[in-house]
């Protein structure tokens, strides 16, 4: 067993070492758009299914809440994912692949931000987001893996973990989005 996670834990540090290697610019433009985001009045909107809802959720309230700092103001950030009744009826009687899409038409403005997390970057209706978020004149983030799948090439700026692996992109994702979280803290703490 120790064997086993030993291996695990080495292949999460490689896929780290490559995600240094790979991503550092798009990290810099994601908070950069985000930053410019805030700044102009806007907020940030996150989206993503299962385990990328709980990080968009997580990311949301690190950047309303406070990471370091509980004395700031609040930066707003709403995960579009917290909204159950919304979501059970809206899929119920429409369909699902516009739950994102339909709460962008209603909530995103032109200053907003929306970052979209997909680990396979083929989830109908995290595209549908980004496709509806670009249409009202929206900044697009999406955090992905490998390929990027369908989502390839459809944002402002796109993070791509190195790895096919679900969870070690899960993992590179929820890095990441500490890391621009921070570095937003950091920004707005001044």
């Amino acid at each position: 067993m120790h064997k086993q996670i030993k291996e695990q834990i080495l292949e999460s540090i490689s896929v780290k070492e490559l995600t240094l290697d790979s991503c550092i610019n798009d990290i810099g433009s994601a908070a950069e758009i985000m930053i410019a985001s805030i700044r102009d009045g806007g907020k940030i909107l996150w989206c993503g299914n299962g385990g990328s809802a709980a990080d968009a959720q997580h990311l949301a309230t690190e950047l309303m809440g406070g990471m370091t700092s509980h004395e700031r103001k609040p930066i707003p950030s709403l995960a579009l994912t917290t909204d159950t009744s919304f979501i059970t009826a809206w899929s119920n009687d429409t369909d699902f692949e516009s739950i994102f899409s339909r709460q962008i038409q209603g909530l995103g403005n032109e200053n907003d931000v929306l970052v979209a997390i997909s680990t396979s970057g083929n989830s109908s209706n995290i595209i549908a987001a980004i496709k509806q978020a670009k249409y009202k004149g929206l900044k697009t983030i999406s955090f992905t893996g490998k390929t990027g799948g369908k989502l390839n090439g459809l944002s402002d700026v796109t993070i791509y973990i190195p790895s096919e692996n679900t969870q070690r992109i899960q993992e590179g994702h929820i890095m990441i989005g500490q890391i621009i979280c921070g570095l937003l803290e950091d920004e707005f703490l001044k």
